[in-house]
């Protein structure tokens, strides 16, 4: 794996990068999106579908290890060659967390001096950093973080330190267990809210031997406020020349508070989420080119989505979105989308997948357009001013 910083188009923090994996020549740009999958693939997507959502570029697709703890053995997925061969995804890029696993519920946290705990539909297990590392090695992922335990912000000083120490010692356990040296490792940081923990492990992890770092306990009860002094606390320890990964950072709003602080990927079950509820993406993406939000609220929803559910939707022939150019837009109306919802039609959550994973990586592509021409700055005012005003706030300290 190999990672640039482009010396140009940055916009304070924010920054645009290539990330290189394998022997691909096609870099990855970032920010970048990973997409949540449940075994490897999105929940609604069959792999058709998503190489026609990514192309040209190949997929990143985040997965969990803790999913393949039930099912086909390590040993039986590591002779079949990994998640690539496995998923005849060999194009695809994979990522690998514990993170989604648990859905980002803070109250399924939790973790002993073995190792963290997770549900699972098996029940609660409890993984051993030699059992993640087992896991991690058959799915051949293309990188993986670090085993982390991840704490809400309202855990006490001692269970944070606790938090802390565990992680880094996991690291150094992961890292010894890698038959790769710790070549494709992101490690892994914590500190819940605590400035002082946060920085005291990005330091750790720093002087470790890894390709990148994962910074993980976002999205476990921090405000937006105090997230952006956070998120400074750890990237000042970090170098500037390897890749940083976050979780827990969903919301549009809060992609562009990570973006701005410089992040580089960021994974969510933001889509899987939205279509499951049965809502669609509706904000425009060319901001800067006259594209305006319009604040009227629409059966009760902000401006960034659309509940589909609502009967106001079963008799609007429009598309999701004017001029977009998903498959769900060009050969489907709200006023359908509405009934498959109603009647309980699989096909809705396809649909509504297939347009959310194209409003999303479009939103990102706007991202780095944004600071590439020295207006990122500029592009997020214009986003929150466009919200409601109970969601505006600040994306800078």
């Amino acid at each position: 794996m190999r990672f640039t910083v482009s010396p140009r188009g940055s916009s304070g923090r924010a920054r645009v990068g290539a990330l290189f994996v394998g022997d691909s020549p096609i870099p990855i740009e970032t920010p970048a999106l990973l997409l949540s999958t449940k075994k490897g693939l999105p929940v609604f997507l069959s792999r058709d579908l998503l190489s026609s959502l990514s192309s040209p570029n190949p997929s990143l697709l985040h997965v969990s290890p803790v999913h393949f703890l039930e099912g086909p053995t390590p040993s039986v997925i590591s002779s079949i060659g990994g998640l690539h061969n496995m998923l005849a995804l060999q194009n695809c890029i994979f990522v690998a967390s514990s993170r989604d696993a648990i859905e980002s519920l803070p109250e399924s946290i939790c973790a002993n001096k073995l190792g963290a705990s997770f549900e699972t539909p098996g029940g609660r297990r409890l993984i051993k950093p030699s059992d993640y590392m087992e896991v991690i090695s058959s799915l051949k992922a293309n990188f993986w973080a670090s085993l982390a335990d991840e704490v809400p912000s309202w855990v006490s000083e001692k269970r944070n330190k606790l938090s802390v120490d565990r992680t880094v010692q996991w690291l150094d356990n992961c890292i010894a267990l890698d038959k790769a040296g710790g070549t494709n490792i992101f490690g892994s940081i914590v500190g819940g809210s605590n400035v002082e923990e946060r920085r005291r492990c990005a330091a750790e992890v720093a002087k470790r031997n890894v390709s990148g770092f994962f910074i993980g306990g976002f999205g476990l009860g921090e405000s937006m406020e105090e997230r952006p002094r956070l998120l400074s606390a750890v990237l000042d320890k970090l170098p500037k020349e390897k890749p940083r990964q976050i979780s827990g950072l969903d919301l549009p709003e809060e992609v562009l508070q990570g973006v701005a602080a410089g992040i580089d990927l960021f994974d969510s079950m933001y889509i899987y989420q939205l279509t499951i509820g049965g809502f669609a993406l509706v904000f425009p993406l060319d901001i800067l080119k006259g594209q305006k939000f319009s604040i009227q609220l629409v059966d009760g929803v902000d401006a960034t989505k659309i509940n589909l559910r609502a009967t106001v939707y079963r008799r609007d022939t429009s598309p999701l979105v004017d001029n977009c150019s998903c498959y769900t837009c060009q050969n489907h109306s709200r006023a359908y989308l509405n009934h498959l919802l109603n009647v309980h039609e699989m096909l809705a959550q396809i649909l509504l997948e297939i347009h959310n994973t194209h409003h999303c990586l479009g939103f990102f592509n706007s991202i780095r357009e944004a600071i590439k021409c020295d207006k990122f700055d500029l592009f997020c005012k214009m986003f929150i001013e466009g919200r409601r005003a109970h969601l505006t706030t600040s994306l800078s300290s």
